[in-house]
């Protein structure tokens, strides 16, 4: 008897596939699974994000970063609740720092979004950096383009609050906003290194304490020293998030920030530089993952470095060798 192929793709193709359409959709369950398989780095998860990737391009992307205690997650959950005041669906990627006994992310901060929860038009998802650099966790864009495609107006991106080397949000936002509060030790905080130049819009928060003009005013010197912003001279608001004081203000500002970087071709400038990074990024992890698995003495090669018998520049430089690219 002749063989017949089963015309039927697989049944986990068929999954993704059903996954996607539901997640365009704007079915909650299936953008909790999506999530889920991006963050247990599941195969089938390339495979989801392609599909989604077309429906992408839509939502209006913000960052928010700033030193531990400024109250970005506060500020988060007004800038959210004013948003749903206008009836936009609203999602947000809080990068906690991660546990050492579980490696999942440190919820603290959490609390501040708890009546947000209730809300369907709100989707919260703590993520763990899991030793990522830069503030951000690694399937933080993956997961923005999950909410994108999901039809969310906005994504709000929490950094986990690690100070100076919050840079790597620039790459994922289309606009940056730094929170600052007054009387918090240093004259100008977290305003060095980095941090100045990725400030598209400053937020001295807990503005009802003292010292706040000033910290605006040192926060308007640095800037004058800063040429990284172009013909945009960023925005100084001052807020109080537990209030919602100037929450307003600052929708406004994000406003305008998004309508000059898209008038100037700004927008396409930072949506290119986005799209490069996640292309060598995803090209060094399938890389190295692919030549781990062809190289059966690996752990030999580690012995090797570990106890002296070479070096990790030259062990790389022949592991390299071994690279077919044809």
């Amino acid at each position: 008897m002749a063989e017949h192929s089963d015309p039927r793709p697989p049944a986990s193709e068929t999954l993704v596939t059903d996954l996607a359409e539901a997640l365009r959709s704007g079915k909650y369950r299936a953008l909790a699974q999506a999530v889920s398989l991006i963050e247990r780095d599941d195969g089938r998860a390339d495979r989801l994000l392609a599909d989604i990737y077309p429906a992408t391009g839509r939502a209006r992307i913000v960052g928010i970063t700033g030193s531990p205690g400024a109250g970005k997650s506060t500020l988060v959950a007004s800038l959210a609740k004013y948003y749903r005041g206008q009836d936009k669906k609203v999602g947000i990627i809080a990068v906690d720092p991660t546990s050492p006994f579980t490696g999942g992310a440190i919820l603290g901060d959490r609390i501040r979004m708890a009546d947000l929860y209730t809300d369907r038009g709100v989707f919260i998802r703590s993520m763990a950096t899991r030793g990522f650099l830069g503030g951000l966790a690694k399937a933080t864009n993956d997961v923005v383009d999950l909410l994108d495609a999901a039809g969310f107006d906005i994504v709000l991106v929490e950094t986990v609050g690690v100070g100076q080397d919050e840079v790597e949000i620039i790459r994922t936002v289309q606009t940056n906003v730094v929170v600052l509060v007054p009387g918090m030790g240093d004259d100008i905080q977290a305003i060095k290194a980095g941090i100045m130049e990725i400030g598209d819009i400053f937020v001295v928060n807990k503005a009802d304490r003292p010292g706040a003009d000033r910290t605006v005013t040192e926060v308007t010197m640095m800037m004058s020293l800063v040429e990284e912003h172009g013909d945009w001279i960023p925005p100084i608001v001052k807020t109080v998030a537990s209030t919602s004081q100037g929450t307003e203000d600052l929708d406004a500002a994000i406003v305008k920030h998004f309508e000059h970087i898209q008038s100037s071709g700004e927008l396409d400038r930072r949506n290119r530089e986005r799209v490069r990074i996640r292309i060598e990024t995803t090209l060094k992890e399938k890389f190295i993952s692919r030549l781990r698995a062809a190289t059966p003495d690996f752990n030999a090669i580690l012995d090797d470095v570990l106890h002296k018998r070479n070096n990790p520049h030259d062990a790389a430089e022949a592991l390299l060798a071994r690279a077919s690219f044809e």
